[in-house]
């Protein structure tokens, strides 16, 4: 008889940090009964793609957005072209805007954004290659909560890409573990 390693014996035999982080994160979400979003600039799918990668990911995991244009940001999230012009696309109300944005458009609770410059061209004295924004906006009933997170990232093109999606997982993870799980009439569960 031939035995399947589940994903549970898989993280349990030393999966890396980002299977864990996505073990806790789905672990945290499937707890509170709520979905997930994401819209991605400069990772360009990657996080959904390694959010999609654990099996089961459709019970929280909702869908994102590509939307590596500023006209892409405005039409298909509502990022504001004022908000884009007056801070950049790669900021931290753009980031929150981009949150915002996604988990409106897919009604989730939760949403992850990830806007920067992984260059190797694009960068200036003020954001120069590496800089890197996530966002994270949280629906509880009708109040809408937005976050950003700012980094400094150093590496190739690849490799930026990689620790942006590795720095918005953990982002979402400290975001998720600072709340008591909720059940679905949202009481503290015990």
């Amino acid at each position: 008889m031939s035995h399947m390693t589940t994903q549970e014996e898989q993280f349990s035999q030393g999966a890396g940090e980002t299977d864990r982080l996505v073990a806790g994160i789905a672990t945290k979400l499937i707890e509170r009964h709520v979905r997930l979003g994401t819209a991605e600039s400069c990772t360009g799918g990657l996080l959904s793609s390694v959010l999609t990668d654990w099996t089961g990911s459709s019970v929280w995991y909702e869908g994102g957005a590509v939307v590596y244009s500023n006209s892409a940001k405005s039409r298909l999230i509502g990022v504001e072209k004022k908000l884009i012009e007056s801070h950049g696309a790669v900021s931290g109300p753009v980031a929150e805007s981009m949150a915002r944005g996604v988990l409106e458009q897919l009604e989730t609770q939760w949403a992850l954004s990830t806007t920067g410059i992984a260059g190797p061209t694009g960068g200036s004295s003020e954001k120069p290659v590496g800089t890197i924004f996530v966002g994270i906006a949280q629906r509880q009933g009708s109040v809408l909560h937005t976050a950003h997170r700012r980094f400094h990232l150093v590496g190739d093109r690849s490799e930026i890409r990689r620790q942006t999606v590795l720095c918005a997982l953990r982002s979402l993870w400290i975001e998720l573990a600072e709340l008591p799980p909720v059940t679905l009439s949202g009481e503290v569960a015990h």
